[in-house]
């Protein structure tokens, strides 16, 4: 995976997310600094697997907070294929009411067409987020060097953000955002 050059321009295609989100009025608590009044914008880059949930509910519990942006990027072939598109426009409308449900945070989503890594890494050059959450595929440390990972290469090639990855459930949490919503805090 190649570092994308300045110049070069990459397709996407805005995801409309559903309107029913109410949105968000920015916090006025004069003692808060101007970030927190403003809000931060994440990136959490999300795919079909079961990892990039998990990291996405722990974007949620862990590092969102109110009038915080969330912006849902998805990595795909071609944009211009309807079905690739309307696959990922469900998804990131599931995820959007369920970050505002959970978190209570606003999302934004784009689906980008190109090499994972290589997207994500523009998507975070264009927004400046605080940090750009994504989990992890679960291979072995042997198989990520010798395959090559998105999350390896945006951990080496994303210069205008932290890149924060978030093992999978396997490595030790079971589900992040259920023990939250019971109530029951997890020892």
């Amino acid at each position: 995976m190649e570092p994308l050059k300045e110049d070069e321009e990459y397709s996407y295609r805005e995801v409309v997310l559903p309107s029913l989100i109410p949105v968000v009025v920015e916090p006025e608590l004069e003692r808060e600094n101007g970030e927190r009044r403003r809000g931060r914008d994440v990136i959490v880059a999300v795919d079909h697997g079961p990892n990039s949930k998990h990291a996405f509910d722990w974007a949620l519990v862990h590092f969102c907070r109110l009038a915080d942006t969330l912006h849902l990027v998805h990595a795909v072939s071609s944009v211009k294929n309807d079905v690739v598109y309307e696959t990922s426009q469900a998804l990131m409308e599931k995820l959007a009411v369920e970050a505002f449900q959970v978190a209570m945070v606003k999302s934004v989503a784009r689906v980008v067409e190109g090499d994972a890594g290589t997207v994500i890494c523009k998507e975070a050059e264009r927004v400046k987020p605080a940090a750009v959450i994504m989990g992890t595929r679960g291979r072995s440390l042997v198989r990520s060097v010798l395959q090559g990972s998105v999350s390896e290469h945006c951990f080496h090639n994303c210069k205008s953000a932290p890149v924060i990855i978030v093992p999978g459930k396997e490595a030790g949490d079971e589900s992040i955002v259920d023990w939250t919503r019971s109530g029951d805090p997890k020892p």
